[in-house]
């Protein structure tokens, strides 16, 4: 009997449970409070699985080669930049992901973030808290100018509805679908302009080599004075000390995130003691839909690979491979 171990949040309920059991897989379920971010838990909680429906805690190398029995790594969610491929390749390792569940609930979480922050919150919010009423007005959204890094599945998501709210889109992206940008009227532009002229930035990128830190000290000069920065795609995408320092300067009006450099966010963090951040704990991408839909693609991606079907779309390595068996 294969056995499946479920390290990602929230997987203790699902119809994953029943797409498993009718395979004859064995599950096992993480417990709560332990951090699978240290290599060693992770290793413990690894060593007699088959296959993982993982989290974001990284799968290195010496993970990888501590695992001999392991044979799939599926991914609860779109990103992989934690797993070392090619130490996967090397393994005969199938790396799967979730494409196209959890946009719609990524976009809604961005638009939220960022109307928040543009009616002031969270700090009206603490104010009233606090029994001080401060009765600021802000500039209005609609009119303004939203500039969205990569305009992918999810960067296409918050597109059009961003300009359901009157807010003019224009883009950053290498490989655009033509037919999208058309329709929704977006301009594509090279970087640092999209930034000179862009009240609001919504970071949608793959997390890369070339990426890392792309929002930096220097990047951040070139935006709009007051201009808002959204980021519900990857933490590293963005260099935190710099962040809080055009915060503080008054040069960014306000940052909206999700994720960050390291998870779960420091109680150290200066970003907490900040009134112009929006804070949530790397759910853009959890809704009950997207959630239910995740569940049900992993489950399958697994089952699938244990009967010998191949998930087209859904495998980020072991380019060019064929004939893999389990």
């Amino acid at each position: 009997m294969p056995k499946v171990v479920c390290t990602a949040l929230n997987t203790q309920h699902g119809p994953h449970i029943d797409i498993f059991q009718k395979a004859g897989f064995e599950i096992d379920f993480a417990p709560d409070g332990v951090s699978f971010f240290e290599a060693d838990n992770l290793i413990r909680m690894l060593k007699d699985a088959d296959a993982v429906v993982a989290g974001s805690e990284p799968y290195t190398r010496h993970v990888l080669q501590s695992l001999p029995k392991l044979r799939v790594i599926a991914r609860s969610g779109v990103g992989f930049d934690a797993i070392d491929l090619a130490a996967c390749d090397e393994r005969d390792i199938p790396v799967c992901t979730t494409p196209g569940v959890n946009h719609d609930s990524v976009a809604e979480h961005t638009i939220a973030m960022l109307m928040g922050l543009v009616r002031g919150f969270p700090e009206l919010d603490r104010k009233v808290r606090k029994n001080q009423w401060k009765r600021v007005s802000h500039p209005r959204a609609m009119g303004r100018t939203l500039g969205i890094l990569g305009l992918g599945r999810i960067g296409q998501a918050v597109a059009w509805r961003a300009v359901g709210l009157g807010i003019k889109v224009i883009a950053y992206e290498l490989y655009p679908n033509q037919e999208f940008v058309k329709k929704w009227n977006i301009e594509l532009l090279d970087l640092d302009t999209l930034l000179a002229r862009s009240d609001f930035v919504s970071l949608h990128l793959p997390m890369s080599k070339e990426n890392f830190q792309l929002m930096n000290r220097e990047r951040f000069a070139k935006m709009k004075k007051g201009a808002i920065v959204i980021n519900t795609a990857r933490g590293p995408l963005i260099h935190e000390a710099d962040l809080c320092e055009a915060l503080k300067s008054g040069q960014l009006a306000g940052a909206g995130l999700d994720v960050f450099h390291t998870e779960p966010l420091p109680l150290t963090s200066p970003l907490l003691e900040l009134d112009n951040v929006l804070l949530a704990g790397h759910v853009a991408g959890l809704d009950d839909e997207s959630a239910h839909d995740t569940a049900k693609m992993y489950a399958e991606i697994i089952v699938g690979l244990w009967n010998g079907r191949w998930p087209e779309g859904c495998v980020q390595n072991l380019k060019g491979r064929t004939g893999w068996k389990w």
